[in-house]
Order: structure tokens, then sequence, then C-alpha cells
């Protein structure tokens, strides 16, 4: 840190040098015409050794990320948003003045420049600089050698750098974005629409988990900040758009881990007259579809381990997989003091007021989802933990919900919709007792979303994807904070 604040007082001398010769250090009227992408596309087939037999001259910027200063000429490479590129700088080609200026440059500034292009003895396509402007100064350093930047917390804090010296972070993001442009594309597809519902919300629904407050002063009321979008997406459904999508933040007042950052990027989705195993089949083909379009095709690596994604995925009840793949016997999800054993040998928390539902869903957290590699659909949760989803019509105790399971991580949680308002009354009763017994992640009572549903609801069914984690997977990164730029830390120390 303390060669870095010399760096930075050298800098800062240099700074105060240019301006008093009268050097613009921040201008803004340089207009870029080529990218370094276009020029090594255009001259990819050429192999001229001169540059003054070659043309047309180009016009880029870029920031120097790396600098070999001689007498009287120099090398530096130039890099932009498509990649980066060699230039050459003579002092006979660009007079004194320009080739001073260019000697009191650093490696991390950004520059403006016009020339020619060739190559080089070793082959390397390398433009002939024929004027230079100096277009932003850099105050702090880049580390040191243009090495890359592996303190996973610095990476984090300061993303800017991490994009700058990384490469592959860049990429990561890259490909984010080309995955939510495939997801909103697919769906567009099928007329879906895509809304926006509130970001504040006077009642927090949609799923179980603890929000954040806030409070509007001029309404003089409590605020927090949604969990989903779910009730209010399905409000629209109510009032007649029978297909609709956000993708949009989420706030939970939960703790950070690998797979969880409080605020998050939802995919949620309704479709009128569909059924959960409808969208089970729309996942997979939404799924896929992305697969294709970033070129992972149907079967992706992800932290070594081979995923096929050949269709259709296995689907297995939520008390299946515990038996198959948890190694419970049957006889002990049948009888509760035995489940309940089992639970607590496992490390689950388990409360006497715990219904088996309940616990089983604990067991298929902790027993199951490590081992749920392949893609995997489990259906069939018990109705206790799925307050907004319908029930079977064979076996009321369960209900018509999925969540997708792949690399070990649930990636989307889906059911065909309760719109019986009598029914939802009930399941909102249950879990106000639920809260009031302790659970701060159980639903509120929410009146006005009960009322939407006494209009009518048509079958519905809906889903929530974490685009987050997808993108974690398909862009092979082992932590949530690796896709989002800009994830939640604990405050600095001190600055530097």
């Amino acid at each position: 840190m303390e060669e870095q604040s010399q760096v930075r007082v050298q800098r800062l001398e240099k700074i105060r040098q240019m301006r008093d010769k009268g050097v613009e250090i921040y201008p803004n009227d340089f207009k870029v015409l080529n990218t370094t992408r276009e020029i090594i596309d255009m001259c990819d087939s050429r192999t001229d050794a001169e540059p003054e037999k070659t043309e047309p001259v180009f016009v880029l910027a870029g920031r120097m990320i790396s600098l070999r200063q001689f007498g009287k000429a120099s090398f530096f490479h130039l890099q932009d948003r498509k990649g980066r590129i060699q230039a050459y700088i003579k002092k006979d080609q660009v007079g004194d003045d320009t080739y001073g200026l260019f000697r009191s440059l650093d490696v991390g500034d950004f520059v403006g420049i016009t020339g020619s292009a060739f190559r080089t003895k070793t082959g390397e396509l390398t433009i002939a600089v024929q004027t230079l402007r100096l277009l932003a100064k850099s105050v702090r350093p880049l580390p040191e050698k243009f090495h890359k930047l592996r303190d996973t917390e610095t990476r984090y804090r300061q993303r800017y750098v991490d994009l700058i010296v990384n490469k592959e972070v860049k990429e990561v993001f890259i490909k984010r974005t080309r995955i939510i442009q495939t997801l909103r594309a697919f769906l567009n597809e099928r007329e879906f629409l895509e809304v926006e519902t509130p970001m504040m919300q006077p009642i927090p629904g949609g799923a179980t988990a603890r929000p954040f407050r806030t409070y509007h002063n001029a309404l003089d009321m409590e605020l927090f900040l949604r969990i989903a979008p779910e009730l209010y997406l399905k409000r629209l459904v109510v009032g007649g758009l029978e297909r609709v999508y956000e993708i949009n933040r989420n706030f939970r007042n939960e703790g950070i881990s690998t797979q969880h950052n409080p605020e998050f990027t939802m995919l949620e989705l309704y479709m009128s007259y569909g059924t959960y195993e409808d969208l089970m089949d729309l996942t997979e083909e939404m799924i896929c579809r992305v697969c294709e379009e970033i070129g992972v095709g149907s079967r992706l690596v992800y932290q070594g381990q081979e995923i096929p994604l050949d269709r259709p995925w296995q689907r297995v009840s939520v008390k299946d997989a515990v038996l198959r793949f948890g190694g419970v016997d049957r006889d002990v999800l049948e009888d509760r003091e035995k489940t309940v054993k089992t639970a607590i040998d496992l490390g689950c928390h388990v409360t006497e007021k715990m219904g088996l539902g309940k616990i089983m869903t604990q067991m298929l957290d902790h027993l199951v989802e490590p081992h749920l590699i392949h893609p995997t659909f489990v259906t069939h949760f018990p109705t206790e933990v799925s307050p907004l989803s319908r029930r079977n019509d064979q076996n009321p105790e369960v209900t018509d919900r999925f969540e997708l399971y792949m690399a070990g991580r649930e990636i989307v949680n889906g059911f065909s919709e309760l719109n019986d308002p009598f029914d939802q009354r009930e399941r909102f009763r249950l879990q106000v007792q639920e809260r009031e017994a302790g659970d701060e992640e159980a639903h509120l009572m929410d009146e006005d979303y009960i009322r939407a549903l006494e209009y009518g609801m048509p079958p519905t069914a809906g889903l929530g994807l974490g685009v987050d984690r997808l993108v974690m997977i398909l862009g092979n990164v082992p932590s949530i904070r690796d896709v989002i730029l800009f994830p939640h830390l604990r405050p600095e120390k001190s600055h530097s």
C-alpha cells in the first residue's frame, strides 16, 4: 500500500507538470472510428512488413495496458471493449512534443491514436502511431506488471480493476448478459409480456424469507423491499394479462454465502391455463436454448463435473428423492418420531411444531440436494411448505410444485398456482400462526391479494428462476459473487 501511495504521488506530480504545459488531462472531443476487433479482422490476411505500405489510417482509443519505452521509439498495448492491439510510436513520426507527452504516460492511462497497421518481424499486428492524445490520466497504478488480480476480496471490492486485468471475469459478465437476452427472447417469442412490479411493498410476500424494512416519510408508513414479485404478477393475471414475466432484483435479509447474496436477480413468469408439468417442459426447453446460444451445447462442465443436458430430464417426488438419494428407509418417513430423530442426526433444525412435510423438506436440503448433479425436477412438495401452490388432486398433503436442481444447486421453483381464495385465506392464516410462534420468514396475511383472487384467477402456473445461479453454472464459477458485478461485503476497515 505504501508503494502504491508513492506511485500516486508521482502521478499527481506528472499531472501538475502536464497542466503547467497546457496539456488537457481529461478531454472529451476525441472521436473513435475503429475498434481493435475491427482492425484485427480487417488486417487478418495482411502480411505487409512496412507501415508506410499499408492503408487505411485507423482511429481508435483505449487504455494502455503495457508499455516498453526506449530512446526514440516505444511499444505499448491498447485495450478497448473489443480486445487489445499493439502500437508502435516513433519520435521522428509524431514529433518532439507528442513523444515527450508519451514519455510521461503510464500503464493505465487512456489515449487516442491514429495510424496505419503493419506486422512486426514476429508477425504481431501493430499500429504505427501517427498522432496520439491523452484522454484520461490514471492516478492509481494497476496491479504491478499487469499481473492478474487474485485476492478475491480485493477483486469483489474493486471490480473495476478486476475487469481491467482479468479477461475471464469480463467474459463471465458478457456471458451473463447473453443469457438474460436469450431468456427474454425465448419468452417474447411465446407471447409473454415483460412487466415491472413494485420493489417497495406494504406487505412482503411471494416467498418465505426475512425482508428488509424501510420507511416512506410522506405516506407515513413502513414498507418492505420485495422478497419476490409473485403476488403482484398474479394480480396482473387476474387482470387479464395471461402470460407475464419480470427479470429484476429481489431482496432477502439473510446470510451471505457462495450461493446467497441479499440482493439477487430472478426471472419470474406466469402462464394462464398451464400446469406445473407444462412449466417443467418449458424450463427444459428454455435452459437448453440458452445453452445452445452461448455455445455450451448438450453437455456442460461445472467445476470438473460433466453434466449432460439431454432431454427429458429426470423427475422424482420429494419423498422418493429422500428415499433414493438420501438412503432413508421408507418406514422412517411414515413415523414422525423416527423422522425427527433421523433429521436431528443429520443436523437439521427441527422444532416440536414442525410437521412431517417440513422435516422431510429439510432432509431434502441436507441429504439430497448435493447429489443432484444432473438436471433433476423434484416434485410434489408438502403442502405445509408451499402456501401459494395448488394441492395435488390425488393427494392433498402435497402440491403440484417442482424445483429444478443442477450441479447440486436449486435453480428453479415452480408450481400450479393456488387460485382458490378460500383455501388461500386458510393457508395465510396458518402462516400467520407460524409467524406468531416465532417463524420470521412465514407469510403475512395479504387481504388485497385474496380480494384479487375473489375476482377470479384462471388456472395458472408460475415459476421463479435464479438468474445468478444459472450464470454460475453456465459460466463455470464457484461463487455467486463471481456473477454479481458488485456483491455485498462487510465494510472496509480503511481506504488507501
